[in-house]
């Protein structure tokens, strides 16, 4: 069975995802780390973004875990992880890749 709702209800559905996924934030003096546990190395992070000019990096096996769960493309996951940073870190972000 197919439901249709509207973007905001889908991303509110994806930031609960992600709220739920107890990152571990380090917010250092030039970068913003979210990491799954205090052992992992930075160059680990699921989620890396650089102060300076706004650029967020995303692991493509996060993008890939939330595409098959939610059942959405990984291009439109990167949009949605784009925007929940934006919404819980209250920053810009310029552009998204993937690690």
């Amino acid at each position: 069975m197919k439901y249709i709702i509207t973007e905001s209800r889908f991303d509110k559905a994806v930031f609960k995802y992600l709220d739920n996924q107890d990152f571990i934030k380090v917010n250092k003096k030039e970068n913003i780390f979210f990491l799954n546990s205090s052992d992992d190395k930075l160059s680990d992070a699921q989620i890396a973004y650089i102060k300076s000019d706004g650029e967020c990096y995303i692991k493509y096996e996060l993008m890939a875990e939330i595409s098959d769960f939610f059942s959405i493309d990984v291009y439109e996951v990167n949009k949605i992880i784009g925007r929940w940073f934006e919404d819980t870190q209250q920053r810009r972000v310029s552009s998204i890749h993937w690690l």
